[in-house]
């Protein structure tokens, strides 16, 4: 029986699961009388009444969102690895958001201000963030500044009013700005909805193909519906008449078939162009030519649903340039990477430390890692596998290596996941300690990891022996002894076994 259309599904009931009889009076003594303090249907509705509204986003507060697809029409295999590119005519479901930044979430859709242009890709290796603007460029490149600007673009602190002093005084010391603010005081300053405007994800990006060879990537999402903008005058007219002008836009093109469409496109550099680049390549305010680095189509973004509940699917839907897959990767772009980690850090402050447990935000694809506990913790937490990593458990999650980048080349330095045991002595201190001790102290040492080593099995047991021989051999042996283990010094690792003869 389908338990979503049985009668009894239809029944109102508590969130614990009690019938209610009557949700429109509450318990009394008598009919003119106080209310009952154990009305639990009471108190728990009221409860979460005051709850039910979350912190909206710092930036991008006001946006409107659906479900689509993304469909591969290019082979660019030849640059990614990433699964989602893999063959011509692929299908990937997406969710895209479309936002104002500065405006608090009941502002107006039609104001001068950049768009937020988001874009989630659920593939089979994971979710794929591409969290963008309206704008090929932005109004910093350091992300330092970050706080200041958009301090600028919010309310004056004395009279809570928004203030062209404030963004003018920001911009007028700071050069770097200039090609956003001629972007945004242009013809396209407002865009006429979210259908007719491109989308870009602004910084460089890095593609690793399978042969592990890395190359700077930009991201254009071109209109099909064509670019429509609106003066100042039609936008004062139009926040006048409906300040959810986009927002409606959107739902109603796609409840009536009329789905949009942007063509996804790429520029590409290699990593020898990007030495010889006139200017920084990861530089967040310039643009790399269109002469010079061509558009490359890859495929086409169509939004054909729109959300069933507008909190659950897009409120709550949260994006970060943290969530790449295999072969997308980042760059040395300042800004990029700050915001790797400090978009995921909003995300937890606003929704909960487990936001990528809701719906909307999970991956598509089986995934495993050691994080444990935290408010709303959906699932089985983890069951009874290790919280912890290395660990000895066969089913428990391991690292794979397979999917490790090439090194990130900065001139004398590369950036990578250094071994920091390699070249590095982990045991001649903690033996010259040992060999400090009177003859008392090693017993009571010894003892002490006795009583407790003894008592898990023995291939760990083992394997500590080994550390401990490797600091000093009579060490190794007292330890060995007191848990009883025989140790054939031929069944020890080379290295352990050199110490020990």
């Amino acid at each position: 029986m389908d338990k979503h259309n049985s009668e009894e599904s239809k029944i109102l009931r508590t969130r614990d699961g009690y019938p209610i009889a009557d949700n429109q009076n509450s318990l009394t003594a008598g009919p003119r009388g106080p209310v009952a303090m154990h009305d639990f249907h009471l108190s728990e509705k009221l409860a979460h009444f005051n709850r039910e509204r979350i912190p909206e986003r710092v930036v991008h507060a006001k946006g409107a969102g659906a479900f689509g697809t993304f469909t591969v029409t290019n082979d660019i295999t030849k640059y990614t690895k990433a699964k989602l590119f893999s063959e011509v005519g692929k299908q990937t479901p997406v969710l895209a958001r479309f936002s104002t930044v500065g405006g608090e979430k009941g502002s107006a859709d039609a104001e001068r201000d950049p768009r937020g242009f988001s874009v989630k890709f659920y593939t089979e290796e994971g979710n794929w963030d591409m969290v963008g603007n309206n704008t090929p460029v932005f109004f910093i490149r350091d992300p330092l500044k970050f706080p200041d600007f958009i301090h600028t673009q919010k309310r004056c602190p004395a009279n809570n009013l928004k203030d062209p002093y404030m963004r003018w005084d920001y911009w007028s010391q700071c050069p770097e700005a200039l090609h956003q603010v001629t972007i945004l005081y242009s013809d396209r300053g407002i865009p006429q909805s979210h259908r007719h405007m491109n989308g870009y994800g602004s910084h460089t990006f890095s593609f690793v193909n399978d042969e592990n060879q890395r190359i700077w990537v930009k991201f254009h999402f071109k209109t099909l519906q064509g670019i429509k903008n609106l003066t100042e005058e039609e936008a004062t007219e139009v926040k006048a008449k409906n300040p959810d002008s986009a927002t409606e836009d959107l739902w109603n093109a796609i409840e009536e078939g009329n789905y949009p469409k942007w063509r996804f496109s790429i520029q590409v550099m290699t990593e020898e162009q990007a030495q010889n680049h006139p200017d920084n390549p990861f530089d967040l305010t310039k643009v790399w030519k269109h002469s010079d680095y061509p558009l490359i189509e890859v495929g086409i973004l169509e939004l054909n649903r729109n959300p069933e509940n507008y909190f659950a699917q897009i409120e709550q839907a949260a994006f970060s340039p943290s969530a790449v897959v295999p072969g997308i990767g980042f760059s040395p772009d300042k800004t990029l990477i700050a915001r790797v980690m400090t978009y995921a850090d909003a995300h937890r402050y606003r929704l909960g430390t487990n936001y990528q447990q809701l719906p909307v935000n999970a991956p598509r694809c089986p995934f495993s890692d050691y994080q444990r506990d935290g408010a709303m913790n959906y699932g089985n937490n983890g069951g009874s596998l290790p919280n912890y990593e290395p660990n000895s458990n066969p089913n428990a999650p391991k690292p794979a290596p397979n999917y490790a980048e090439p090194p990130l080349s900065l001139g004398d330095v590369a950036v990578d996941r250094y071994d920091h045991r390699e070249g590095n002595d982990d045991y001649s201190q903690a033996g010259d300690l040992y060999r400090l001790m009177s003859e008392d102290a090693k017993e009571r040492l010894t003892e002490n990891i006795a009583n407790s080593l003894g008592e898990v099995p023995e291939d760990i047991q083992k394997r500590q022996l080994c550390q401990f021989f490797r600091a000093d051999v009579d060490y190794g042996r007292r330890v060995a002894q007191k848990i009883g283990i025989e140790i054939d010094f031929s069944s020890l690792p080379k290295e352990a076994q050199a110490v020990t003869t």
